[in-house]
């Protein structure tokens, strides 16, 4: 059903626990392993027996709707984790947006690091709860303006905001079509809210404005 085949390159692996969030005790890092772009990491259906961190790279996570409709439920960027599953099963497909190195980080079967993994599994969760919000915005400016100030915080304040994704991928990410994005980042360039520094660099230059209309 999915359109995309792997590639992965396996690169050397660190002796050291380099990337892995906290250095979990009883977590196996595995070696960085590389995907190209629109490759996937993992099928919806596929037995889940690791979590994955992000060290270069970018990657979405979607499901396919009946209807052959793509829903993206969640961009992570380097140094974010995800491919955190409640059971055995994934239930989203996870594919690279551009070239991309994953680590997969496995856990013993006898590890107990519930503890350690919660703070985590708690980021991820508030994530989705902060894309419930987006999708409840009432025009597509406020979900774009919502998106653009996420991305612009998750880069640590990075001028101009980097966007690895294409417009298709934030209007399947903000529920809407590829012409309304567009139309959306050019409305707010003509207001003099953001420049565009070709397609997938954004320049933020009224954050106040922005927030004002996210909110």
């Amino acid at each position: 059903m999915h359109a995309y085949t792997s590639s992965r390159i396996a690169l050397p692996s660190q002796s050291a626990q380099v990337g892995v969030p906290g250095a979990l005790d009883g977590a196996a890092p595995q070696p960085i392993s590389f995907y190209p772009a629109g490759s996937e990491i993992y099928a919806q259906g596929e037995k889940a027996g690791a979590f994955y961190q992000i060290e270069f790279g970018a990657v979405r996570v979607y499901r396919l709707l009946s209807d052959g409709r793509r829903q993206i439920s969640a961009f992570h960027l380097a140094g974010e984790t995800f491919g955190f599953e409640a059971d055995s099963t994934h239930h989203f497909f996870a594919e690279a947006i551009n070239a991309t190195g994953v680590r997969a980080i496995r856990l013993a079967a006898d590890a107990d690091v519930s503890r350690q993994l919660l703070p985590l599994a708690l980021k991820g969760l508030t994530r989705a709860q902060e894309h419930l919000l987006v999708l409840g915005r009432q025009t597509a400016v406020e979900r774009v303006a919502a998106f653009l100030l996420d991305m612009a915080e998750r880069q640590g304040g990075l001028d101009p905001v980097e966007l690895p994704m294409s417009r298709l991928d934030i209007g399947d990410y903000l529920g809407l079509t590829i012409e309304t994005v567009s139309r959306v980042f050019t409305k707010l360039k003509d207001k003099g809210m953001i420049r565009l520094h070709g397609l997938r660099n954004v320049e933020i230059v009224k954050h106040d404005t922005l927030r004002n209309i996210s909110e």
